[in-house]
């Protein structure tokens, strides 16, 4: 079905622009074309419709040609990232039952053994006939990143991706647009950036091949005079930052991916008032989008958090609790997703998928079935909804239930920050700590991260406080453009992160005192005047502390001199008087 979409396109305007990459342009005759004698010789050379064909290629024209072809000769595709090591090439292409791989000539020896290997370029004995496909027939595979054991490969038909890029309610293709494609294959952000243009007839012009750079994504925007794009949210936020201009001829924007900020949206706005910006929210399970949040106006300040928005055309959405029971509007809950752009499931793992599509009980649909998406979110009071968090991204602090992406929040609430990443970190002694990094939109003043610390008590239970707040120029990104939270560095001893002024310790008590709480709180230098608590100690480190006084100084402290009296200058000045009343253990 998307190849019939494609070749409409090309009987109607046979000498437009299809494809553009490294100075080669195809018309979309000249796609087809080329399309039709690749679907040949993997016809030939034994792909059947319902196959599942491995593409092991970099972005090209040829990497669009060969999915078309695949397409023609009834088959679906699966990326594989060439940069992905050996194993998890061979672990893909094995799970997903492939035996043909179309790769590029440079990455054959890629291909793991037993595979059959067809080159792009490849031509046909003979002319067949394009392969009839259904709405319901596989269209792609597209691996999860098996972040929770293993991957798994989810089939999306041709319906879900016809969804997606057909009849959209939130935004309006033009012919003239030039789209942009940057995302790897192996992403399923591709999906839309691929069979959007080509199924309107429009231009589509391939970034430079390898991993998204600011860089390269820029200067090809500059150049060849793109109007519609896709970006990471880790993407989005490093070009307002660093090259806002680079959006002067882009007329829709769209992002996702990860937690959208307000403020580069705020700032593309004001910058670019003619732009238009989407959020676009959705599971790899529902094609790509399933929720988008779109917004034209220079909204400034205004913007506080950047919804995900209203389902998009063909979805269905609930919130629901633990029991499945809808959640009052305003509350948090579970989001369910069902309709036209659903996956057929996990490919060869039939347990995985009765545990994520479940029977779709608000619908009269027989057989109508429902994604858990595992996300948190609450409707807000304009109808979009708002993001808050992953269930299993939720962590016991100090016995309280905590959303990492709650503080994320708020601290993107605070001025001058510009992006944020918090994560859980297990101390020495087994508790756990939220970590908090932060990139500042300007040059930060002194001790800023200390200053967010501060600021953040005044909106946030304690449980909630991060342990550190740490200031960086950028956060890393993967290969996908997402914020790479498993390369954020991990602190050992932390610089503390209080707002006084530091106050070296003056006595050998407080010496002594001092390299205690380092060992306990895990931070250092440790003033005279610091707070325990402020530091971030808590009930049960306070526990340890107090052991470990008795180890070293002889004497019984009790819980409540700690909290009365919780500066290391205090709680010095308790030691000294207990130890020369001879208050022994």
């Amino acid at each position: 079905m998307l190849y019939e979409r494609v070749v409409r396109q090309a009987l109607r305007n046979p000498s437009a622009p299809a494809v553009t990459f490294d100075g080669e342009t195809l018309t979309y005759d000249q796609l087809v074309r080329r399309a039709d004698r690749l679907s040949d010789a993997l016809t030939t050379a034994g792909v059947r419709p319902g196959d599942v064909v491995g593409v092991l290629m970099r972005r090209s024209t040829r990497m669009i040609s060969a999915l078309l072809a695949i397409l023609r000769a009834g088959a679906a595709y699966v990326g594989v990232d060439p940069d992905d090591p050996p194993q998890r090439r061979n672990d893909l292409l094995t799970d997903a039952s492939v035996e043909f791989v179309v790769a590029d000539d440079e990455l054959r020896e890629c291909v793991p053994s037993g595979f059959t290997t067809v080159s792009p370029s490849a031509v046909g004995g003979s002319s067949s006939t394009p392969v009839d496909t259904s709405a319901d027939d596989l269209a792609y595979v597209s691996f999860t990143s098996g972040s929770t054991g293993r991957p798994k490969g989810v089939m999306v038909p041709h319906r879900a991706v016809l969804r997606l890029v057909t009849d959209m309610n939130w935004m309006t293709v033009r012919q003239d647009d030039v789209f942009l494609q940057a995302a790897p294959l192996a992403f399923d952000a591709s999906t839309f950036e691929i069979w959007a243009p080509l199924t309107h007839g429009c231009h589509l012009v391939v970034a430079p091949s390898g991993r998204m750079a600011l860089d390269g994504v820029a200067e090809t925007v500059r150049e060849h005079g793109v109007t519609v794009m896709w970006l990471t949210a880790g993407l989005f936020h490093e070009m307002v930052a660093h090259d806002i201009g680079a959006f002067a001829d882009v007329r829709h924007l769209v992002a996702g991916g990860d937690v959208i900020q307000p403020g580069p949206v705020a700032r593309l706005l004001a910058e670019h008032p003619g732009i238009t910006f989407t959020n676009g929210y959705g599971p790899t399970e529902n094609t790509t989008f399933t929720t988008t949040w779109t917004t034209s106006a220079a909204a400034g300040d205004r913007l506080d958090t950047i919804p995900i928005g209203t389902p998009v055309n063909g979805t269905r959405t609930a919130v629901l609790d633990p029991e499945l029971q809808p959640v009052e509007a305003g509350a948090c809950g579970e989001l369910y997703v069902s309709g036209a752009g659903l996956a057929l499931g996990y490919l060869g793992q039939p347990g995985a998928t009765a545990d994520r599509f479940l029977p779709d009980p608000f619908t009269p649909e027989p057989g109508a079935r429902m994604y858990r998406t595992g996300d948190i979110v609450r409707l807000r009071p304009d109808g979009a909804y708002e993001f808050v968090g992953r269930v299993d991204d939720q962590v016991k602090i100090l016995g309280h239930r905590v959303e990492p992406g709650a503080v994320e929040t708020a601290l993107h609430r605070l001025p001058g920050v510009s992006r944020t990443a918090v994560v859980v970190r297990t101390a020495a002694d087994g508790t756990k700590r939220l970590v908090a990094y932060v990139v500042p939109e300007d040059v930060p003043p002194p001790h800023w991260g200390e200053r967010l610390r501060g600021q953040l008590r005044a909106t946030l239970p304690a449980p909630m406080i991060p342990w550190a707040v740490l200031v960086r120029d950028t956060l890393p990104l993967t290969s996908n453009g997402k914020i790479d939270r498993g390369a954020l560095p991990v602190p050992d001893l932390m610089t503390r992160n209080v707002s006084n002024e530091f106050v070296a310790p003056r006595t050998d008590v407080e010496h002594r005192l001092a390299e205690l709480w380092e060992g306990v709180l895990g931070v250092q230098p440790i003033g005279a005047d610091d707070d325990f608590f402020d530091l971030g100690g808590h009930s049960l480190n306070a526990t340890e502390l107090l052991g470990a006084l008795r180890a070293e100084f002889g004497v019984t402290v009790p819980a409540r001199v700690l909290y009365l009296q919780p500066t290391l200058g205090e709680l010095g000045e308790q030691l000294e008087t207990a130890m020369r009343s001879g208050a022994q253990r």
